[in-house]
């Protein structure tokens, strides 16, 4: 019976649908781990085929070549190096289930199938698999290996079924999304609960990187059954870590190693917009990005995000400017591109504008000018920008915050044209905490410049969309610290308006904003993609009809 184990963690990015480059990627993995002399290495949950998949894993030929290359890292086993917990699709009388397949000796040794389904927030395993029985131990090399996968450690059956039927260690593949505060969750709130009931350790493996909307940043770790925690890996960086566990009279248990410090906020926000963006641009195969600059705070930490994403000379900003464009905002956007390093070019719309005013004079000629002769404004600019975009290949970024987004204070087919958006899940009062927090700092895993990325001026000055004289945020919004209060109400947590009421929100201001939260529906609905950073995202997290009638005043 062997005392001691090594395990080999392997924190990772993954494709999703590219299942020989995610099992060439395991197989470098099993050579370094080899080298370290690991007995097993456990991979992130579905690796094989990548998280999630969404319906992808409908298709026939999926499911076959998935099998083909888990016969073909099974066989790389032979050699009588490390086993691989590897997680990938099966069907089981022919119902497709996400599992985990023990890897060994040459041969699928074991498959273990996933018990408790997610069907809420981004979630929707329930669409696409069938759950698996309660799932026993793995004997493995003289130990009982308890595999939990993802979901199955947020609820107690599936550990405390394992424990029950003898499991000593539990192993726990994850694709944890990342959300504001989840590392407290997963620690303390989920994994700690588990290992002090069941007294086994847990480890705890997820995926980091982006995958469309959704973005996973890591933060492995490990608990041992006292609840003391002996692993902390890093946040948003792939990692390898080589752990020892030994059994002692009180069971096995992982040697202290390395506890990485994780991001603090805003700057874990800041990480998760970085790495979804390159992600979603590396994958996609787009040479770079293309935006308008325009002086103002949403556009300069866009182009930051994108420099840190993608390096400087991936980036090409745009300034657009109308006769309502300021000498200041043109200042300040030239200097906020001096900083980042980034190509910068002008392309006034004027003469644009006046086109589109003559080619409607005669239909516009009974009508007072409004916010339609804006709208064009905004709508010129986004095809602009997507005539750069298709000539030149970039990526058009959009610009557009949640807190302008919820209310419909956004152009569609004008500022909301493009490809992805960074702020897609960033209040208005996150993108200043954001911009703040990278002025003075600069992620690890960023490539942009060292110092400062925008001038003060952008910060401090009052947000506009200058599509009319003198015009400012606020002459159509509340303030966005009240605005933004609201919102959280409203779309983060489903309060109504009477419950807003008596937290102290004015009814009258709390009624509009409900209302317009509502009649923007069909605006987001057409909206591109953008990273999810808390609980209710516009996409995945929040569902609703675009036609209804409800309110709740």
């Amino acid at each position: 019976m062997a005392d001691t184990l090594k395990i080999t963690f392997a924190q990772l990015n993954q494709s999703v649908g590219d299942l020989a480059g995610n099992a060439a990627q395991m197989l470098g993995v099993r050579k370094r781990a080899a080298a370290a002399g690991a007995d097993l290495i456990l991979f992130p949950e579905l690796h094989l085929i990548g998280y999630p998949p969404e319906d992808l894993v409908l298709k026939p030929a999926l499911i076959t070549r998935a099998a083909a290359e888990l016969e073909r890292l099974a066989l790389a086993t032979a050699d009588g190096g490390p086993a691989m917990l590897v997680g990938s699709v099966f069907v089981v009388d022919g119902a497709l289930h996400n599992g985990v397949a023990l890897l060994d000796e040459g041969k699928v040794a074991a498959i273990r199938l996933k018990h408790e389904l997610p069907n809420y927030g981004t979630f929707d395993e329930v669409r696409l698999f069938q759950p698996g029985p309660l799932p026993e131990p793995i004997p493995f090399r003289g130990v009982l290996i308890g595999v939990p996968i993802c979901e199955d450690i947020w609820h107690p059956d599936v550990c405390d079924h394992l424990a029950d039927f003898g499991a000593e260690i539990l192993l726990c593949p994850n694709g944890s999304p990342y959300e504001i505060d989840k590392d407290a969750l997963r620690i303390d709130g989920v994994a700690k609960r588990r290992a002090v009931d069941t007294g086994l350790p847990i480890a705890y493996l997820n995926r980091i990187g982006g995958q469309d909307e959704l973005v996973f940043d890591g933060a492995s770790f490990v608990i041992n059954g006292d609840g003391s925690l002996a692993i902390q890996m890093a946040d948003w960086v792939e990692q390898e870590v080589h752990t020892t566990w030994r059994r002692g009279e009180g069971g096995w248990t992982c040697d202290r190693g390395e506890i990485a410090a994780l991001a603090d906020h805003p700057a874990d926000i800041y990480c998760a917009m970085v790495l979804a963006l390159r992600d979603y641009v590396d994958r996609n195969r787009f040479p770079g990005v293309v935006l308008g600059l325009s002086g103002g705070i949403d556009s300069a930490i866009c182009a930051a995000i994108a420099a840190d994403a993608l390096g400087p000379d991936r980036v090409w900003c745009v300034m657009l400017p109308s006769r309502f464009t300021s000498q200041l905002s043109l200042d300040l956007a030239t200097e906020c591109a001096r900083m980042i390093g980034c190509r910068y070019d002008t392309i006034p719309i004027v003469t644009a504008v006046d086109a589109f005013d003559t080619m409607l004079e005669g239909t516009f000629a009974d009508k007072d000018v409004d916010i339609t002769e804006e709208n064009v404004q905004s709508r010129i600019r986004g095809v602009t920008l997507m005539a750069l975009s298709n000539k030149f290949g970039p990526m058009l970024l959009t610009t557009g915050n949640k807190s302008e987004m919820s209310v419909g204070y956004a152009t569609i087919y004008g500022d909301m044209a493009g490809g992805y958006n960074p702020l897609k899940d960033a209040y208005k009062m996150t993108v200043f905490a954001i911009s703040q927090w990278r002025n003075k700092n600069k992620p690890a895993i960023g490539l942009g410049p060292d110092g400062p990325v925008m001038p003060e001026g952008i910060i401090i000055r009052p947000p506009s969309a200058e599509l009319r004289p003198d015009q400012k945020d606020e002459d159509s919004l509340p303030p966005y610290k009240l605005l933004d209060g609201i919102l959280l109400g409203l779309v983060e947590h489903e309060k109504s308006v009477d419950q807003l009421v008596v937290e102290g929100f004015d009814r009258d201001v709390v009624v509009r904003i409900e209302r317009l939260l509502h009649l923007a529906e069909y605006k987001r609905r057409q909206a591109p993609p953008g990273v999810k950073l808390g609980s209710r995202n516009f996409g995945r997290d929040r569902r609703y009809p675009i036609t209804h009638a409800f309110r709740s005043a």
